[in-house]
């Protein structure tokens, strides 16, 4: 169940506007302060992920690998992603608590 309100969770942010995706625009929101989480595909490249992690550990953003990129590209809507920042800090603190209760792995 917690999967499910966690890519819910995704697509309604999605929906208002509140998520920034693909790896260029969620470096740029990282790196601008505005990111307060960010989710990356756990089938995404050594390199993709080593990247978003040190980028995350500096500036300070919670990041999660979650699920593959098709899933993570479903709940938006889009073809798959292997990167995304939610931009707002309620929906950020929602899909927090549930990764946090699905226990998955945390950066």
């Amino acid at each position: 169940m917690g999967q499910n309100r966690i890519l819910s969770l995704i697509g309604i942010a999605t929906k208002a506007g509140k998520t920034a995706s693909g790896e260029f625009c969620t470096e740029k929101e990282v790196k601008s302060g505005r990111a307060a989480l960010v989710i990356v595909a756990g089938d995404a490249s050594a390199n993709t992920k080593k990247k978003f992690q040190n980028m995350c550990d500096f500036y300070e953003v919670p990041i999660y690998f979650y699920k593959d990129k098709d899933t993570l590209g479903h709940a938006m809507g889009k073809e798959f992603r292997a990167s995304l920042a939610v931009l707002d800090e309620g929906f950020a603190k929602g899909i927090r608590k549930h990764m946090d209760t699905e226990d998955n792995t945390i950066a």
